[in-house]
């Protein structure tokens, strides 16, 4: 027991000799590595905070340029894939927009199978068809064998007229007293349906919970065309469109359901200005939240586009009505109107020459700087769009843009 005990001091004493080593040892190293860090920070002339801060930065600048990297192969993808991406959006939107079609113009047809109904319809010294056309407002054409023909700009005014007359028919007591009766009942009947379709179209859509004004001047679209082409058909078309194209992009769908479904309105409204600016104003009396308002007020760039819903509804109404089939304009006339413009402005004094442009929708004219001035140009540009808005059955509102250029040219020969 005492051999192991003497052992066991030995072995103890040891071990607490090498422990005292061991901290003299790291004592030593603490104190080199001092001198180390006092030697590196006087060569380098930084302290301990500053060296910190100089790593970061260096460590910043490799993750900074691992992230440009990163985003120029983003980047790069996003060039490859971006076209086809959105030609499919596209294609889906029109898929997701198809609707049957049949275009519609500015005449209504009746047939007849009896001579007789003419006369009647006539009646003594032409009073009953004069009566007809004061009270609906339209011309009525009586010309052709077995048909009755209908013709006027107002669809809503046509097809009212379109109904009384087949009335008439049925009731054979023609005479201007019952004309009056007869249309008035019609008229009533009419803004019933143009409520019913308003409600509809709305519905049809997805909106729902609007003004019964509003419904009821949605409605007239049924009976409002442009081009051959029904505005309820092009509305319900676009605004399926213009809602599958939003919900692709990520844009926000109710303002672009909206703004599509309203787009147009200022089409069927009666007042002075373009169907944009018309449109707008409409909207505004009944309070339509702003980014609405811009959808109708920018669809055709009329001001600059204010958000990437705006831009949507403007995509989708030119999908719509640019498609083929979609519109209808006899060509001859669609010539001739662009050709009475340009005659129009060149019979003014001053006047060099005149262009169409826009397809009728600016005419450009060049003065002749010797004969008018810069105010008398002003006038005779006003002028010229009074009378083209006077004159002709165009679509929208007309710039007149006066092209006024004085040039003085000198040289001189040398031999």
């Amino acid at each position: 027991m005492n051999a192991q005990n003497q052992d066991l001091i030995i072995l103890e004493k040891k071990i607490l000799e090498k422990e005292e080593r061991l901290e003299k040892e790291q004592e030593e190293i603490k104190k080199i590595k001092e001198e180390y860090t006092d030697k590196l920070q006087k060569v380098s002339g930084m302290t301990k905070d500053e060296a910190r801060q100089q790593l970061i930065k260096e460590t910043e600048a490799k993750e900074t340029q691992a992230v440009a990297r990163i985003i120029k192969e983003g980047e790069e993808e996003a060039k490859r894939t971006a076209a086809k991406k959105s030609q499919e959006i596209l294609i889906d939107s029109m898929r997701h927009g198809a609707l049957n079609y049949i275009a519609e113009y500015t005449v209504s047809t009746i047939k007849i199978d009896d001579e007789e109904v003419k006369g009647r319809i006539i009646g003594k010294e032409g009073r009953n068809i004069r009566a007809f056309e004061q009270a609906t407002g339209v011309d009525v054409d009586l010309d052709e064998e077995g048909i009755i023909r209908l013709s006027s700009f107002d669809q809503v005014r046509r097809e009212i007229a379109r109904r009384s007359i087949e009335k008439l028919i049925k009731d054979t007591r023609i005479q201007p007293f019952r004309i009056e009766e007869i249309v008035n009942q019609t008229k009533l009947e009419v803004e019933k349906i143009m409520f019913e379709e308003g409600e509809k179209l709305a519905h049809e859509v997805g909106v729902f919970n609007l003004q019964s004004e509003l419904l009821s001047i949605l409605g007239r679209f049924k009976f409002r065309t442009s081009y051959g082409q029904n505005l309820v058909v092009h509305t319900l078309e676009e605004t399926k469109i213009g809602i599958h194209i939003a919900a692709e992009v990520g844009a926000d769908v109710n303002i672009v359901r909206l703004g599509c479904l309203f787009h147009d309105i200022g089409k069927v409204v009666e007042g002075e200005g373009s169907h944009v600016k018309l449109g707008g104003d409409l909207l505004k009396r009944f309070n339509l939240p702003e980014p609405i308002i811009n959808c109708v007020l920018e669809h055709h760039e009329d001001k600059p586009f204010s958000s990437m819903e705006s831009i949507i509804v403007y995509i989708s109404d030119s999908i719509s009505g640019a498609r083929p089939g979609a519109r209808y304009e006899d060509v001859e006339e669609y010539g001739k109107r662009l050709k009475d413009m340009e005659e129009i402005a060149k019979k003014h004094e001053g006047i060099d020459d005149a262009y169409a442009f826009e397809a009728g929708r600016e005419l450009r004219v060049i003065i002749n700087p010797g004969k008018l001035d810069d105010a008398q140009t002003v006038l005779v540009a006003q002028k010229i769009r009074e009378e083209i808005s006077n004159s002709l059955a165009v679509p929208g509102e007309v710039k007149v843009t006066a092209i006024r250029e004085f040039r003085a040219i000198a040289s001189e020969t040398s031999n």
